[in-house]
């Protein structure tokens, strides 16, 4: 099993810049990506950014060119900068990780999905 741990939100006035850091500790067989999700007061959860451990990343357009999302596969921990931040996105921020695991029958490359327990990013207009 994999626990994430996420760290760095807070209260910002917009324009201004935060840094998220999502630790993954415990039985780690092996991680494919890692990802940021939010979900916002009466909204459904929506995708900010993802990476592999390769480096591919993925954005949500809304984040586009404001958001770095970035992988450090040796700390198995994941970073979101975000820069020019808005109201809308205050949310709270879950990370996300895809990875692979072991059970009794052998160990596998990917069937894992794993969640951190949130932290409020609340930008200020």
């Amino acid at each position: 099993q994999v626990q994430l741990v996420e760290s760095g939100g807070g209260l910002v006035q917009a324009g201004g810049s935060l840094r998220l850091s999502c630790a993954g500790s415990g039985s780690i067989y092996t991680i494919n990506a890692m990802g940021w999700y939010r979900q916002a007061p009466g909204k459904q959860r929506e995708l900010v950014a993802t990476i592999t451990t390769d480096g591919d990343a993925n954005y949500a357009d809304s984040v586009k060119g404001r958001f770095t999302i970035s992988i450090d596969n040796a700390k198995n921990t994941a970073y979101l900068q975000m820069n020019s931040l808005k109201p809308e996105d205050t949310a709270v921020y879950y990370c996300h990780a895809d990875s692979g695991y072991c059970s009794g029958y052998g160990c596998y490359d990917k069937g894992l999905d794993s969640w951190g327990q949130g932290t409020q990013v609340t930008v200020s207009s």
